[in-house]
């Protein structure tokens, strides 16, 4: 009797792959809502619990406790030590892990302008600093712009959180001017 073969190398490495796929996916899927992001930006410089988050985003904490276990369940948010809530309820409070910070998921452009739009609505204009500008360069300057930014973002992100710094926010976008004829979807 034979022993059985071991199985190819090539079935292996595609089952790896299959299985790196699929936590990518899950891991896309799990940042693809507004409403997760806000959590996320909610938990960066303290962790909060289901309760808090829920009171602040005026969403049903039964709902919002799905999104915060996607989150978690996908590296994003880590529980913290539980405390006692203000009844004698055992609370665990979640902080964001900073993982999505790295995480590069393709079309979320048009999710994260939605975030953000949210998150500044009912702002006072004058707690906006908001810059515009349009330029023309070649497509070595467009990197070079675009890295040097990517630098600079990088450098804060990675410093710890001041402790007696206030919160805020950042949107970078950068985009082509493109005629309407050459929209995929016009407006």
């Amino acid at each position: 009797m034979h022993a059985p073969e071991p199985p190819l190398a090539t079935e292996e490495a595609g089952s790896a792959a299959a299985e790196a796929d699929s936590a990518i996916q899950a891991r896309a899927r799990a940042l693809s809502s507004p409403l997760r992001m806000r959590i996320l930006r909610l938990c960066l410089h303290e962790p909060r619990t289901n309760k808090e988050l829920a009171d602040e985003l005026g969403v049903n904490p039964g709902s919002l406790l799905h999104h915060v276990r996607s989150l978690a369940a996908n590296g994003f948010l880590e529980a913290v030590e539980p405390r006692k809530g203000a009844r004698g309820a055992r609370e665990v409070p979640y902080r964001a892990t900073g993982l999505s910070w790295g995480a590069r998921v393709s079309g979320v452009g048009p999710m994260l302008i939605e975030t953000f739009l949210q998150e500044v609505d009912g702002l006072p204009p004058e707690d906006l600093t908001i810059r515009r500008l349009g330029l023309k360069l070649t497509d070595a300057h467009r990197r070079e712009l675009l890295d040097r930014i990517d630098a600079v973002l990088d450098e804060f992100a990675k410093r710890e959180s001041d402790p007696h710094g206030r919160p805020i926010s950042l949107l970078v976008a950068e985009h082509p001017d493109l005629p309407r004829s050459a929209r995929t979807t016009p407006r």
